[in-house]
Protein backbone atom coordinates (compact mmCIF):
# COMPACT_ATOMS: atom_id res chain seq x y z
CA UNK A 1 0.00 0.00 0.00
CA UNK A 2 1.11 3.52 -1.11
CA UNK A 3 2.14 6.12 1.55
CA UNK A 4 -1.16 8.11 1.69
CA UNK A 5 -1.28 11.83 3.33
CA UNK A 6 -2.23 12.60 6.84
CA UNK A 7 -5.82 13.45 6.43
CA UNK A 8 -8.42 13.83 3.37
CA UNK A 9 -9.76 17.14 3.29
CA UNK A 10 -13.36 15.80 4.37
CA UNK A 11 -11.81 14.42 7.35
CA UNK A 12 -10.18 17.35 8.28
CA UNK A 13 -13.24 18.97 10.51
CA UNK A 14 -13.72 15.89 12.19
CA UNK A 15 -12.05 15.19 15.57
CA UNK A 16 -9.65 12.50 15.17
CA UNK A 17 -9.92 9.41 17.59
CA UNK A 18 -13.64 9.17 17.07
CA UNK A 19 -15.08 5.84 15.55
CA UNK A 20 -17.83 5.34 13.35
CA UNK A 21 -19.41 1.72 13.04
CA UNK A 22 -21.21 0.30 10.19
CA UNK A 23 -24.66 -1.56 10.90
CA UNK A 24 -23.78 -4.66 10.68
CA UNK A 25 -26.57 -7.54 10.84
CA UNK A 26 -26.45 -10.65 13.36
CA UNK A 27 -27.27 -13.29 12.20
CA UNK A 28 -28.36 -16.83 14.32
CA UNK A 29 -26.32 -18.99 15.98
CA UNK A 30 -26.16 -22.56 15.56
CA UNK A 31 -26.87 -25.10 18.04
CA UNK A 32 -23.51 -26.65 19.64
CA UNK A 33 -23.59 -30.36 17.57
CA UNK A 34 -19.88 -31.14 19.52
CA UNK A 35 -20.29 -33.49 22.59
CA UNK A 36 -18.13 -32.34 25.51
CA UNK A 37 -17.01 -34.53 28.32
CA UNK A 38 -18.59 -33.62 31.58
CA UNK A 39 -16.09 -31.65 34.29
CA UNK A 40 -16.66 -33.16 38.04
CA UNK A 41 -16.96 -30.76 40.24
CA UNK A 42 -14.03 -32.21 42.13
CA UNK A 43 -11.88 -31.97 39.31
CA UNK A 44 -8.39 -30.82 40.34
CA UNK A 45 -7.25 -27.17 39.51
CA UNK A 46 -10.94 -26.12 39.05
CA UNK A 47 -11.74 -24.05 42.07
CA UNK A 48 -15.68 -23.52 43.56
CA UNK A 49 -16.99 -20.24 43.88
CA UNK A 50 -19.19 -20.28 46.47
CA UNK A 51 -22.16 -17.78 45.02
CA UNK A 52 -21.15 -15.42 47.67
CA UNK A 53 -17.48 -15.44 47.49
CA UNK A 54 -16.13 -11.55 47.37
CA UNK A 55 -14.94 -11.90 43.74
CA UNK A 56 -18.40 -12.49 42.31
CA UNK A 57 -20.16 -10.13 44.88
CA UNK A 58 -17.97 -7.39 43.60
CA UNK A 59 -18.52 -7.78 40.18
CA UNK A 60 -22.17 -7.91 40.41
CA UNK A 61 -22.57 -5.23 42.52
CA UNK A 62 -20.27 -3.29 39.78
CA UNK A 63 -22.81 -4.26 37.69
CA UNK A 64 -25.74 -3.65 39.75
CA UNK A 65 -24.39 0.16 39.68
CA UNK A 66 -24.06 0.47 36.22
CA UNK A 67 -27.30 -0.17 35.30
CA UNK A 68 -28.67 2.14 37.98
CA UNK A 69 -26.15 4.71 36.39
CA UNK A 70 -27.64 3.72 32.66
CA UNK A 71 -31.17 3.92 33.45
CA UNK A 72 -30.92 6.41 36.71
CA UNK A 73 -34.55 6.95 38.39
CA UNK A 74 -36.46 4.29 36.05
CA UNK A 75 -34.28 1.73 37.86
CA UNK A 76 -35.46 2.62 41.21
CA UNK A 77 -39.05 2.92 40.26
CA UNK A 78 -39.22 -0.24 38.46
CA UNK A 79 -36.90 -2.88 41.38
CA UNK A 80 -38.86 -1.18 44.81
CA UNK A 81 -40.46 -4.58 44.11
CA UNK A 82 -40.60 -8.31 41.79
CA UNK A 83 -36.92 -9.29 40.05
CA UNK A 84 -33.84 -7.67 41.09
CA UNK A 85 -30.92 -7.54 38.58
CA UNK A 86 -28.46 -8.27 40.94
CA UNK A 87 -30.47 -11.38 41.78
CA UNK A 88 -30.52 -12.45 37.84
CA UNK A 89 -26.59 -11.94 37.71
CA UNK A 90 -25.97 -14.11 40.59
CA UNK A 91 -27.90 -17.22 39.01
CA UNK A 92 -26.82 -16.33 35.66
CA UNK A 93 -22.73 -16.56 36.81
CA UNK A 94 -24.04 -20.12 38.93
CA UNK A 95 -25.42 -21.67 35.64
CA UNK A 96 -22.46 -20.95 33.75
CA UNK A 97 -20.47 -23.00 37.32
CA UNK A 98 -23.03 -25.57 37.29
CA UNK A 99 -22.95 -26.85 33.71
CA UNK A 100 -18.79 -25.84 32.62
CA UNK A 101 -17.66 -28.44 30.52
CA UNK A 102 -14.22 -29.67 28.97
CA UNK A 103 -14.24 -29.97 25.47
CA UNK A 104 -11.58 -32.37 23.43
CA UNK A 105 -8.79 -29.69 23.69
CA UNK A 106 -8.71 -29.39 27.29
CA UNK A 107 -10.31 -26.13 27.44
CA UNK A 108 -13.59 -25.31 30.54
CA UNK A 109 -16.23 -24.00 28.84
CA UNK A 110 -19.15 -22.54 30.31
CA UNK A 111 -22.70 -21.73 28.16
CA UNK A 112 -22.71 -18.67 26.29
CA UNK A 113 -26.74 -18.33 25.57
CA UNK A 114 -29.11 -17.42 28.26
CA UNK A 115 -33.15 -17.30 28.32
CA UNK A 116 -34.61 -15.43 30.97
CA UNK A 117 -38.00 -16.01 31.76
CA UNK A 118 -39.87 -13.77 34.35
CA UNK A 119 -43.63 -13.06 34.85
CA UNK A 120 -46.05 -10.98 32.68
CA UNK A 121 -45.76 -7.69 35.75
CA UNK A 122 -42.10 -8.37 36.21
CA UNK A 123 -41.50 -8.37 31.94
CA UNK A 124 -43.99 -4.70 32.08
CA UNK A 125 -41.42 -3.32 34.14
CA UNK A 126 -38.37 -4.28 32.76
CA UNK A 127 -39.73 -2.75 29.05
CA UNK A 128 -37.83 0.74 29.24
CA UNK A 129 -34.57 -0.75 30.70
CA UNK A 130 -34.48 -4.69 28.71
CA UNK A 131 -31.81 -3.67 26.66
CA UNK A 132 -29.50 -2.12 28.95
CA UNK A 133 -29.94 -5.34 31.64
CA UNK A 134 -29.52 -7.58 28.59
CA UNK A 135 -25.94 -5.69 27.68
CA UNK A 136 -24.78 -5.51 31.37
CA UNK A 137 -25.71 -9.14 32.46
CA UNK A 138 -23.72 -9.96 28.92
CA UNK A 139 -20.69 -7.74 30.40
CA UNK A 140 -21.03 -9.65 33.74
CA UNK A 141 -20.90 -13.38 31.85
CA UNK A 142 -18.00 -12.19 30.35
CA UNK A 143 -16.27 -11.02 33.80
CA UNK A 144 -17.24 -14.14 34.71
CA UNK A 145 -15.70 -15.94 32.56
CA UNK A 146 -12.57 -13.96 32.61
CA UNK A 147 -11.92 -14.43 36.62
CA UNK A 148 -12.39 -18.27 36.24
CA UNK A 149 -10.79 -19.02 33.03
CA UNK A 150 -13.86 -19.84 31.10
CA UNK A 151 -14.27 -20.20 27.49
CA UNK A 152 -17.26 -19.80 25.32
CA UNK A 153 -18.19 -21.03 22.03
CA UNK A 154 -19.44 -18.09 20.41
CA UNK A 155 -20.80 -14.72 21.49
CA UNK A 156 -22.63 -14.20 25.18
CA UNK A 157 -26.48 -13.76 24.14
CA UNK A 158 -28.96 -13.03 27.01
CA UNK A 159 -32.95 -13.04 26.05
CA UNK A 160 -35.70 -11.86 28.54
CA UNK A 161 -38.87 -13.71 27.62
CA UNK A 162 -42.36 -13.97 29.55
CA UNK A 163 -43.41 -16.85 31.31
CA UNK A 164 -47.02 -17.23 32.17
CA UNK A 165 -45.62 -19.60 35.07
CA UNK A 166 -44.11 -17.79 36.67
CA UNK A 167 -45.26 -15.16 39.60
CA UNK A 168 -44.36 -11.63 40.03
CA UNK A 169 -40.42 -11.48 41.88
CA UNK A 170 -39.58 -14.73 40.37
CA UNK A 171 -37.59 -16.41 37.43
CA UNK A 172 -35.61 -18.78 35.45
CA UNK A 173 -32.87 -19.39 33.20
CA UNK A 174 -32.14 -21.78 30.86
CA UNK A 175 -28.39 -21.92 29.78
CA UNK A 176 -27.09 -23.88 26.24
CA UNK A 177 -23.79 -23.78 24.45
CA UNK A 178 -24.24 -22.45 21.26
CA UNK A 179 -21.13 -21.97 18.24
CA UNK A 180 -20.41 -18.53 17.09
CA UNK A 181 -22.23 -18.06 13.19
CA UNK A 182 -20.43 -20.21 10.61
CA UNK A 183 -18.60 -22.31 13.53
CA UNK A 184 -16.43 -19.23 14.42
CA UNK A 185 -15.07 -18.51 17.84
CA UNK A 186 -15.97 -16.04 20.46
CA UNK A 187 -15.00 -12.37 20.01
CA UNK A 188 -15.63 -8.60 19.73
CA UNK A 189 -13.35 -5.68 19.86
CA UNK A 190 -14.37 -3.08 22.14
CA UNK A 191 -14.59 0.45 20.60
CA UNK A 192 -13.96 3.44 22.30
CA UNK A 193 -17.62 4.52 22.88
CA UNK A 194 -17.94 1.25 25.05
CA UNK A 195 -20.19 -0.62 21.79
CA UNK A 196 -19.40 -3.75 21.01
CA UNK A 197 -18.51 -5.14 17.51
CA UNK A 198 -19.18 -8.73 17.57
CA UNK A 199 -17.00 -10.74 15.29
CA UNK A 200 -18.46 -13.93 13.36
CA UNK A 201 -17.01 -16.29 10.71
CA UNK A 202 -16.86 -13.66 7.85
CA UNK A 203 -13.37 -11.08 6.99
CA UNK A 204 -13.76 -7.51 9.12
CA UNK A 205 -11.90 -4.98 7.45
CA UNK A 206 -10.41 -1.96 9.66
CA UNK A 207 -9.64 1.38 8.23
CA UNK A 208 -10.66 5.37 7.04
CA UNK A 209 -12.85 4.44 4.26
CA UNK A 210 -17.16 4.45 4.94
CA UNK A 211 -16.61 0.94 3.28
CA UNK A 212 -14.82 -0.61 6.24
CA UNK A 213 -16.77 -2.95 8.87
CA UNK A 214 -15.18 -0.67 11.71
CA UNK A 215 -14.36 2.84 10.47
CA UNK A 216 -11.57 4.83 12.02
CA UNK A 217 -11.64 8.15 11.84
CA UNK A 218 -8.06 9.20 12.25
CA UNK A 219 -5.63 11.12 9.69
CA UNK A 220 -2.98 8.54 10.87
CA UNK A 221 -5.20 5.69 9.91
CA UNK A 222 -4.59 3.67 6.42
CA UNK A 223 -7.92 3.79 4.09
CA UNK A 224 -7.69 0.05 4.02
CA UNK A 225 -5.14 0.03 7.23
CA UNK A 226 -5.81 -3.90 8.54
CA UNK A 227 -8.25 -6.96 8.31
CA UNK A 228 -9.10 -9.38 11.38
CA UNK A 229 -9.66 -12.80 9.56
CA UNK A 230 -11.19 -16.09 11.60
CA UNK A 231 -8.90 -18.56 11.99
CA UNK A 232 -10.10 -22.45 14.13
CA UNK A 233 -11.82 -20.89 16.82
CA UNK A 234 -9.90 -17.44 17.34
CA UNK A 235 -9.02 -14.64 15.35
CA UNK A 236 -6.05 -13.29 13.90
CA UNK A 237 -5.24 -9.53 13.18
CA UNK A 238 -3.22 -8.70 9.79
CA UNK A 239 -1.89 -5.35 9.16
CA UNK A 240 -2.01 -4.21 4.87
CA UNK A 241 0.97 -2.37 4.69
CA UNK A 242 -0.69 0.62 6.69
CA UNK A 243 1.65 3.81 6.46
CA UNK A 244 1.47 3.67 10.27
CA UNK A 245 1.30 -0.21 10.89
CA UNK A 246 -0.27 -1.77 13.21
CA UNK A 247 -0.13 -2.92 17.36
CA UNK A 248 -1.08 -5.25 19.46
CA UNK A 249 -0.37 -4.09 23.27
CA UNK A 250 1.96 -1.36 21.61
CA UNK A 251 4.13 -3.90 19.83
CA UNK A 252 4.17 -3.47 15.73
CA UNK A 253 2.96 -6.16 14.34
CA UNK A 254 2.17 -7.31 10.57
CA UNK A 255 -0.06 -10.96 11.86
CA UNK A 256 -0.87 -11.48 15.34
CA UNK A 257 -3.62 -14.70 16.93
CA UNK A 258 -5.43 -12.34 18.79
CA UNK A 259 -5.95 -13.37 22.74
CA UNK A 260 -8.46 -11.95 25.71
CA UNK A 261 -7.71 -8.97 26.47
CA UNK A 262 -4.98 -7.65 23.60
CA UNK A 263 -4.92 -3.72 23.09
CA UNK A 264 -5.17 -3.22 19.38
CA UNK A 265 -3.72 -0.31 17.82
CA UNK A 266 -4.22 2.03 14.46
CA UNK A 267 -2.94 5.27 14.83
CA UNK A 268 -4.17 6.98 17.94
CA UNK A 269 -7.13 4.75 18.57
CA UNK A 270 -7.27 1.93 20.55
CA UNK A 271 -9.52 -1.05 20.66
CA UNK A 272 -9.96 -4.29 22.77
CA UNK A 273 -10.20 -7.63 21.47
CA UNK A 274 -12.28 -9.98 23.96
CA UNK A 275 -12.59 -13.42 23.33
CA UNK A 276 -16.14 -13.63 24.30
Amino acid sequence: QEPESCASANSATRASGLMTLLPSVCAHESDLQAEFLSLPKDSPGIAEQPCGSNLSFVGLKGFERRLEHAVEGVFSRVFKSGVRPIEIGRKLTREMDDHRTVDVRGRTVAPNSFTIAISPDDHDAFVDIADSLARELCDAAREHARDEAYTFLGPVEVELVVDDNQRTGTFSIESRFREGQGGAGAGSLVLPTGERFVLHEQMVSIGRLPECEVTLVDPNVSRRHAEIHPRGTGFVLVDLGSTNGSTVNGVPVHERELRDGDELGFGSIRLTFQAS
